[in-house]
């Protein structure tokens, strides 16, 4: 981001998700509390701990050689909960932590729930304290606002945005449930770049990296969509083999052993114990 180029994250929730994230060309792997909280079949609202997120993202970072961008949601409680993630993540080795401007418990943004956010000053302190926190200067935070979210329009995002850049985050990221990128076109035409935006198209699929990026984007996020692809795809390879009574059917389909034996890195194992 700082050489000016274009990131491109891959949402996951564990080491295998973020492999094949690395394997498909994405510079980022994203350890997105929304994944993480469904492959445990609960709701992406604060009800998992700090160090059920961590577990998943440092068994993430352990698995790839790019880097991953954890969601910590609010941060987990207050300004000292803060510190101690920060420390934490960062002894773990993860490159950047991104924490959102709601009220503690939060609950994920394309629920049809209220989104309270934290008063400007509020969440400022929280960034400052993350910022102080730090040990390692590399660490990255990026900071969420979930202004457009709530509805509350494209100046209270960038007023909370430049507030988030002076109070030390490295980026912000704008957050839009809208079905087109109107509105995040509309703040990145304000913006005045004294930060790297960092947007999450899932509900405006069709805005194209390319595109983003000549607006000023510095990296995208597509947070859910290899968890909804595997949803889907164990969904349909299920029912086909209940159906049939045999997996014939989708064998052609589905990837071979032999790929997850490479995906485990077996062969280096073997030579290990030779």
């Amino acid at each position: 981001m700082a050489n000016g180029n274009l990131i491109r994250a891959a949402g996951a929730h564990d080491a295998l998700g973020s492999a094949l994230a690395q394997q498909a060309g994405f510079q980022a792997v994203w350890a997105s509390s929304l994944e993480v909280s469904a492959s445990r079949c609960l709701p992406d609202a604060s009800v998992l701990t700090m160090t059920e997120y961590l577990a998943a993202a440092a068994n993430m970072q352990k698995a790839v050689d790019i880097p991953v961008v954890a969601d910590v949601d609010t941060g987990f409680g207050n300004n000292l909960n803060v510190a101690h993630m920060v420390r934490e993540y960062e002894a773990a080795g993860i490159t950047a932590v991104c924490i959102e401007d709601k009220v503690y418990p939060k609950v994920n943004s394309f629920a049809a729930t209220d989104h309270e956010l934290l008063p400007v000053g509020t969440f400022t302190r929280k960034l400052a304290t993350a910022k102080a926190a730090q040990q390692d200067e590399d660490l990255y935070v990026i900071a969420r606002t979930e202004a457009l979210i709530n509805n509350k329009g494209v100046d209270e995002a960038l007023d909370r945005c430049y507030a988030y850049a002076e109070a030390g985050a490295d980026a912000v990221l704008v957050h839009s449930k809208k079905k087109d990128q109107g509105e995040i076109v509309e703040f990145l035409d304000s913006w005045d770049g004294r930060s790297p935006v960092v947007i999450v198209p899932t509900t405006y699929p069709q805005w194209s990296a390319d595109e983003a990026e000549k607006h000023g984007v510095s990296m995208v996020i597509y947070a859910n969509q290899g968890l909804r692809a595997t949803i889907q795809a164990l969904r349909d390879a299920f029912r086909t083999i209940y159906d049939d009574g045999t997996s014939l059917g989708v064998e052609n389909a589905i990837a071979p052993v032999s790929d997850i034996f490479a995906l485990q890195k077996l062969d280096d194992w073997l030579a290990l114990e030779a």
